[in-house]
């Protein structure tokens, strides 16, 4: 694929992503474009003979020749952060995001997307969470990413920090879907965030470089986080809140939706308390009730060596396997175990010492 003429036909009057994937798969190729008359291009989908026209006039006019510098402009800004252009025909595209209506024909990632990022779930909500909202991000993330999850979010302040964030520390991949070029961060304060995502998951975009982020560019954008997982889990967000068009573009790619619920009377819940009450959302409590849902991973991620466990036991090491995200009391944990309380509560204060679990009040257990 002749990136340079796929990208300079993307500027060409008249074609949007729709027309341009019909285009480029039709002709095989961009480059192929430019080189047949109008009666050839009608025979593509979507393209009338004005239009038809429009194509051939653009390639032999002076208007191709600056799409043309324009796009050998962005590939020279991609290489100089490190970053490069997957097209819709690429093997790294992908696979879920060809099945949506209308998938973006190329997109620009910082680092790769991997095979592994084909199992992958999207967390999404408010920018201004509560400390529960927070908690509950974190251990949602932390938990999917020790089942071998990606995690993908927007970058945005909030929700998606936290994702993000408790996902890299789990030792995990997460993936960043923006809304703006990628060398144009926002919000600014979240660069070193992304830097991070760059090197242990994917920061993508379906924007030009120096693309500002407008906020017309963000419901878009969320039909890409959407539609390149399994399922989307919102945590905090009113019933107006760009977290809701995620959800709707999820549920219109058929994937599943979960939804966090929360304290009434709150208006940063409402939006999560209406997806459950009309059935649009499953119910989610824990990461146990997505698995319930959509299945594992498979193999968890390896630990890099600054995230590795401490020196663990035998008995600490058994123990470890019958503790999950979600808080449970130390008569089930023993049982699942199969040890006495009192011979489990010794481990697990180990455990808390070790900072491995996190005791909760009523002698409630949990990872960290």
């Amino acid at each position: 694929m002749d990136l340079i003429e796929l990208l300079a036909l993307s500027r060409a009057p008249g074609i949007g992503s729709g027309r341009l994937r019909a285009l480029v798969t039709h002709f095989r190729g961009a480059e192929g474009v430019g080189r047949v008359p109008a009666r050839e291009l009608i025979r593509v989908e979507g393209i009338e003979r004005t239009l038809a026209s429009q194509i051939v006039a653009f390639y032999r006019g002076p208007l191709h020749k600056e799409a043309a510098v324009w796009a050998e402009d962005q590939l020279a800004r991609l290489e100089r952060t490190g970053a490069h252009l997957v097209t819709l025909w690429d093997k790294e595209y992908p696979p879920a995001l060809k099945k949506i209506y209308d998938p973006p024909p190329f997109l620009f990632v910082s680092s790769s997307i991997v095979e592994a990022d084909a199992v992958s779930v999207a967390i999404v909500g408010t920018r201004m969470p509560s400390p529960y909202g927070n908690r509950v991000a974190e251990e949602f993330s932390r938990g999917l990413a020790r089942r071998g999850f990606s995690v993908v979010s927007g970058l945005a302040r909030g929700i998606d920090t936290v994702a993000h964030s408790a996902a890299l520390r789990a030792g995990g991949r997460s993936i960043a879907v923006i809304g703006s070029g990628l060398d144009v961060w926002y919000p600014p304060e979240n660069r070193p965030l992304a830097e991070r995502l760059s090197a242990q998951g994917a920061v993508v975009s379906e924007y030009p470089m120096r693309t500002k982020p407008d906020a017309c560019n963000f419901p878009r954008r969320n039909r890409i986080i959407s539609g390149i997982t399994r399922a989307t889990v919102v945590i905090e967000t009113s019933i107006d809140g760009g977290a809701m068009i995620t959800a709707a573009m999820a549920l219109d790619q058929n994937r599943e939706v979960f939804a966090v619920p929360g304290p009434v009377n709150e208006k940063r819940r409402s939006g999560t308390h209406l997806l459950i009450r009309e059935a649009k959302a499953m119910l989610a409590e824990s990461v146990d009730d997505i698995m319930a849902e959509i299945g594992t991973a498979g193999t968890p991620p390896q630990r890099s060596a600054n995230l590795e466990l401490p020196a663990l036991t035998l008995f600490e090491q058994k123990l470890l396997e019958a503790v999950h995200e979600r808080p449970e009391h130390i008569d089930a944990i023993s049982a699942h175990a199969g040890l006495s309380v009192s011979d489990t509560l010794v481990h697990l204060l180990s455990l808390e010492f070790k900072s491995v679990v996190r005791q909760h009040p009523g002698k409630y257990f949990s990872l960290i």
